[in-house]
């Protein structure tokens, strides 16, 4: 895939500004500042200044985990305001099944048939890849990312600072995100060094923490509300990556990491259940936080706030989807390209543009984001991405609708689905394998496999599996190999 010159553009101004250390890190700091002045200027700036825009992410939060999407034992308020204050998508898809290649998707507007990350592989984003930091930046954003990254390692080109960001805190790397009470995490080039205690770390800085004091969750809400304070003259764009509510699989079935079990300690649930629950709530509670915050500073609306999440929910660490039914009515979990796995809960806020209490059944997904932020922030679109900007259906007009969304995952062999109108095909363990069809308007939890049906449509999504897709190095598709014949037996 080519971007055009707008990376060219982009790549001299990026490593300029890499490898500063502590002095970029101090510099970082320093263009945070702002004074109360400044506040007051942007609360009474004009309503058509350039909108701020938060992007909120969680970590294998399912479908049906949400109260708004029918949860009924975990209680998140503060979601289910913001989706009774905006819009809420029904049909709105993650990049993939699991974090990286997603999270790749989100900031390229590339689908994993053409994105450079295409599955939990410790590979970084490169230098000719654009980002919607980048993009958004180019538009005089303050730009920042706190949480989890997970597409570059240390010193590689695929850092956050290296990729459009200004401002930069959490985890690198996806086993060292595991753990909720780590002993350090990355501010911008530096390792910023926390009172937890690791007695067996990993080279990544995963592990279990004997000696737990500071929670990066709490650290990360922490931040982004520091972040935006700091950037209320904006525009600025926060991409805030929470971690719940994945596991700390190193912990087994202790995985569900949280400093307490309120507000279901009383539950007769079992403790890992209880722990789960209690994660999903203290994060609604920080973005209930940030919500109240916007509004403090008068920047309410002016600011776009999206929340989704990376994949469907886990059976890791503890956790059990069936319990709270996390998937909801939709078959599959995280690794599955099933709906369950891909299908997200996923709402927006912009009070005074998006109608309060509104439902989209757009269907979208996280490719589709740099276009409509872009759009949101007049910056010209790449060329020959993927996305398409859903900016019309946030504001209640006509809507564009994609051809098809399409999603490869290299896990338990080379897997395939296709969306296409009201079709959904998934061809599972190689390309010889015969292509599963559901009817999603009649059949949401894909129970009814009805190909042979209609040989047409299945053609039709089997040449979009081919056409939909490059190669990429380092995930080769590996088809299995026909058996041996037996030789016949020798005659007497």
């Amino acid at each position: 895939m080519t971007h055009g010159d707008t990376k060219g553009s982009l790549t001299r101004r990026r490593f300029l500004g890499a490898g500063l250390g502590a002095v970029g890190a101090a510099a970082a700091g320093c263009a945070l500042e702002r004074t109360k002045d400044a506040r007051a200027t942007a609360a009474a700036s004009s309503p058509d200044r350039k909108p701020n825009i938060i992007f909120i992410l969680a970590d294998d939060l399912g479908y049906g985990d949400v109260g708004c999407y029918g949860q009924k034992r975990i209680k998140t308020p503060s979601l289910d305001r913001l989706a009774a204050e905006g819009m809420r998508f029904t049909q709105a898809y993650a990049g993939s099944t699991v974090c990286a290649p997603s999270r790749c998707t989100l900031m390229t507007g590339l689908h994993t048939g053409h994105c450079w990350v295409r599955g939990n592989k410790l590979l970084p984003l490169r230098p000719d890849d654009v980002t919607v930091a980048e993009l958004l930046k180019e538009q005089g954003y303050a730009t920042g990312i706190i949480g989890k990254w997970g597409i570059g390692e240390p010193g590689t080109t695929g850092i956050p600072n290296r990729q459009g960001f200004d401002y930069w805190f959490g985890y690198l790397n996806q086993r060292h995100a595991h753990n909720y009470w780590p002993t350090y995490l990355w501010r911008n080039q530096e390792r910023a060094r926390l009172k937890n205690v690791v007695p067996r770390e990993g080279k990544e800085g995963a592990g279990v923490a004997s000696e737990r004091v500071e929670y990066s969750h709490d650290l990360f809400a922490g931040e982004a509300l520091a972040f935006v304070e700091k950037q209320v003259a904006g525009p600025f764009f926060l991409y805030l990556a929470f971690t719940i509510p994945h596991a700390n699989n190193e912990a087994g079935r202790n995985g569900m990491e949280v400093p307490g079990d309120e507000p279901y300690s009383a539950e007769s649930w079992p403790q890992p259940q209880k722990n789960h629950a209690a994660m999903i709530t203290r994060m609604d509670r920080d973005i209930g936080r940030l919500m109240a915050l916007l509004k403090q500073l008068g920047i309410d609306e002016q600011t776009v706030v999206i929340f989704s999440s990376d994949n469907g929910p886990h059976r890791e660490g503890g956790a059990d989807s069936n319990f709270f039914d996390s998937n909801g009515p939709l078959k599959g979990i995280k690794r599955d390209l099933y709906e369950g796995g891909i299908r997200v809960p996923t709402m927006a806020r912009w009070p005074g543009r998006i109608k309060a209490g509104s439902v989209s059944d757009h269907a979208w997904a996280f490719w589709d984001f740099l276009p409509t932020a872009c759009e949101l922030a007049g910056a010209t679109v790449p060329k020959n991405i993927d996305g398409l900007s859903f900016l019309p259906a946030l504001l209640g007009k006509p809507q564009k609708a994609h051809e098809y969304l399409y999603w490869e995952f290299h896990e338990r062999g080379f897997n395939q689905a296709i969306r296409m109108a009201d079709w959904k095909g998934v061809r599972r363990g190689n390309r010889n394998a015969k292509t599963e069809l559901y009817d999603l308007s009649k059949d949401l939890g894909e129970t009814k496999n009805i190909a042979a049906d209609h040989p047409g449509i299945v053609k039709k999504i089997e040449q979009l599996f081919t056409a939909a897709r490059t190669d990429n190095p380092n995930f080769p598709v590996r088809d299995p190999k026909p058996p041996r014949k037996k030789k016949p037996a020798a005659k007497k």
